[in-house]
């Protein structure tokens, strides 16, 4: 419940880096697991539809959780979390734009810091990425990282893909 010590904080991160490069950014920190986690992606779905709703400029949403899987990589001679993209392609109409983006982060994120992302996962569940044809679902490490290792990678995330969504704007 201390959210400077969740992945909250790793958002956080991701936010600085966008903001620093320009990019307008909307860090919703509302907990939708806890005290309990069945539903908690019905209860996200409703406040990413508000925000929507509210922001209708907004391109890109992503949901930022962490992995069971132990996964550390080491980057610039420091331990980072490994990250993981996640893309829902069941029931998701436009899952093509997702996966486009997906891989062109991925591929990035690769070309940046070799090592750094573990492969895009293809899941059967829609994690709320209909909402808009760029939403995709981070893994920042798992339980076994650092909150340390994790936001360096959220800093990390955070660069590449503001290069990424600046080189659109071109």
């Amino acid at each position: 419940t201390e959210l400077d010590k969740t992945v909250c904080a790793v958002g956080e991160e991701i936010a600085a880096q966008l903001e620093a490069a320009g990019i307008g950014v909307i860090h919703d920190t509302t907990v939708h697991d806890y005290p309990k986690y069945t539903g908690a992606y019905d209860r996200s779905s409703e406040r990413v539809e508000e925000l929507l709703s509210e922001y209708p400029s907004i391109k890109v949403v992503l949901d930022v959780h962490r992995d069971a899987i132990e996964s550390v990589c080491e980057i610039d001679g420091k331990e980072a979390a490994q990250v993981m993209i996640i893309c829902g392609c069941m029931n998701v109409p436009q899952y093509r734009y997702n996966l486009r983006f997906a891989t062109k982060l991925q591929s990035k994120l690769e070309s940046d810091y070799p090592g750094f992302t573990r492969p895009i996962l293809f899941a059967e569940r829609n994690y709320n990425q209909e909402l808009t044809p760029a939403s995709i679902l981070l893994e920042m490490g798992s339980s076994s990282n650092s909150l340390e290792e994790a936001m360096y990678s959220g800093k990390l995330l955070g660069m590449s893909l503001a290069e990424l969504l600046l080189s659109y704007a071109k």
